[in-house]
């Protein structure tokens, strides 16, 4: 897609797995090998002492070294710290994911030479905090993120591009809605996507941040160790050693489900040791409130898109988990149609984000568009009011979720009473009714109003709001001649002096200034 010296890289940072890609010199994109031949990189991290290793001798320390590891860092993404302390020190999960980009890098670098500039993806559900905080750990990482692009987006782009939809005959391709239904390791999208030729627009997305393959993996923990508490009267999940090998062997368990009828994990605790058979049937009947959880989204997601079943062409599987038979089952049911498995499930995500890079540095050549994307948003946003009959903080909404975006809105409020020397705003983001429930994203203040504006006056709030994330407020106070209007930047745990002193930490392996 772009002649250019600079490669365009897609990277897929997934909670338990990450993948890079790359355009090759024909426009297609290919998964780059990290530096052990594999081409997907586990996301872990082990804190060695002074060293941080990342990738799969991390996720072998699991076994004997648990308390080191991080694990599933993806989930902890918008919080301040992570959940746990090593070596008596806390890290940001940005910190965290940052040395899993590092290492992508690096091993990429090897193969193509030096470059920063990437796109990197997101889940669909992700909220703005959480897509900032995940830019931050790309430029600590010593990258120039190009975009934060949604992950069933990204595989929709993909599976565009396999089907030639993005050749110079991909308009003249029949309009087809599909389904992206992403179960990945720590994470669940859907989103309703409408393909146009080169035309990629999502009609609504929902999904759950804390819904994937992970809590699978811990519900076979749970059985393996709930038979081990009966024959030994001692639970191996309250040991750190025994939990994390108990946890890989119900990881290979679960895979090892999808094939056979049956697994058998080794369990070793306290001198201990068992053998538990797990069979296909107890494994789905011990998982069968996530995977509805994942069958309700997918309803309403598609009720949100105004469609039903009949009016969807395909169901396209992304994400490593869709390779569970009782998924597939219960899609074909829900469906009536036998869900797409075409596009690699690990690797489809990543393949997006590499041709929207390629897009983004042909644009910038000034190279005509080969494809276009529309998303929506994925959560409301909406300013903080006050219920004139409750007195309760109120969220009041001005732009939906599952809106298209570019987005204007504007809604009128009012002052609380007379004499208001000035006016805060508070933007919030969520779905809740209640202005607590949702999560504050930026504020500003109207100040120096008249002394004698009466309560009750006009305060009218207009949002502009970009695909990639920037807010543009407007604030006006129509019987006075004072407004105000801000770009909201994003709450962030770190400042930019920390996230350039872990930028250059993190990247001093590789002796390069990334500045």
């Amino acid at each position: 897609m772009t002649n250019s010296s600079i490669p365009a890289v897609g990277i897929d940072l997934g909670t338990t797995f990450s993948v890079v890609s790359k355009l090759d010199e024909h426009g297609r994109p290919i998964t780059l090998a990290n530096a052990e031949g594999d081409r997907v990189t586990p996301s872990v991290v082990l804190f060695d002492g002074q060293d941080v290793i990342v990738g799969k001798e991390a996720l072998k320390a699991i076994a004997t070294e648990a308390d080191q590891v991080a694990e599933c860092s993806k989930r902890d993404v918008g919080h301040r710290v992570f959940h746990k302390i090593f070596e008596g020190r806390q890290y940001p999960p940005e910190v965290i994911e940052a040395w899993i980009l590092n290492k992508l890098r690096s091993d990429a670098a090897g193969q193509i030479g030096r470059f920063s500039k990437v796109v990197i993806t997101v889940p669909a559900y992700f909220d703005e905090v959480r897509r900032k905080t995940t830019q931050d750990a790309g430029y600590m990482a010593g990258f120039e993120v190009l975009d934060i692009i949604n992950e069933p987006t990204a595989a929709a782009v993909s599976f565009g591009f396999q089907q030639g939809f993005l050749d110079p005959k991909g308009s003249s391709n029949a309009p087809q809605r599909i389904l992206v239904y992403d179960l990945g390791g720590g994470t669940f999208d859907v989103t309703v996507m409408d393909i146009r030729g080169t035309e990629f627009t999502a009609l609504a997305t929902d999904g759950d941040v804390r819904l994937g393959g992970y809590d699978w993996d811990q519900r076979l923990v749970d059985l393996v160790a709930e038979s081990f508490i009966r024959e030994h009267y001692v639970d191996p999940r309250e040991d750190s050693g025994a939990a994390g090998k108990l946890w890989l062997g119900c990881e290979d368990a679960k895979r090892t489900l999808s094939v056979r009828g049956k697994a058998v994990v080794a369990c070793d605790c306290q001198g201990y040791s068992s053998r538990v058979e797990i069979t296909k049937r107890q494994f789905e009947e011990a998982t069968q409130d996530l995977l509805d959880r994942t069958r309700f989204t997918a309803e309403q997601t598609l009720k949100a898109a105004g469609l039903g079943w009949d009016d969807i062409e395909r169901v396209l599987l992304v994400g490593g988990s869709t390779r569970m038979p009782m998924v597939r089952d219960m899609l074909q049911q829900l469906s009536g149609k036998a869900p797409d498995a075409s596009v690699a499930a690990d690797e489809a995500v990543s393949h997006g984000a590499a041709l929207r890079a390629g897009l983004l540095l042909a644009e910038s050549q000034g190279k005509s568009s080969a494809f276009s994307i529309k998303n929506v948003n994925s959560h409301s946003l909406g300013v903080v009011g006050t219920d004139r009959l409750t007195k309760r903080r109120r969220n009041g909404i001005l732009i939906p979720r599952n809106t298209t975006l570019p987005v204007t809105a504007k809604r009128t409020f009012r002052t609380s009473k007379a004499g208001q020397k000035s006016i805060l705003v508070q933007i919030v983001e969520g779905e809740s009714p209640s202005a607590d429930d949702c999560t504050e994203i930026g504020k500003c203040t109207v100040r120096k109003l008249p002394p004698k504006l009466p309560a009750q006056s006009q305060i009218d709030v207009l949002f502009h709001y970009e695909p990639n994330g920037r807010l543009k407020v407007k604030v006006t106070v129509p019987e006075t001649n004072r407004q105000v209007k801000t770009e909201i930047v994003r709450e962030n745990s770190l400042s930019k002096e920390h996230m350039d002193g872990w930028r250059r930490y993190i990247c001093q392996m590789d002796a390069t200034d990334y500045r």
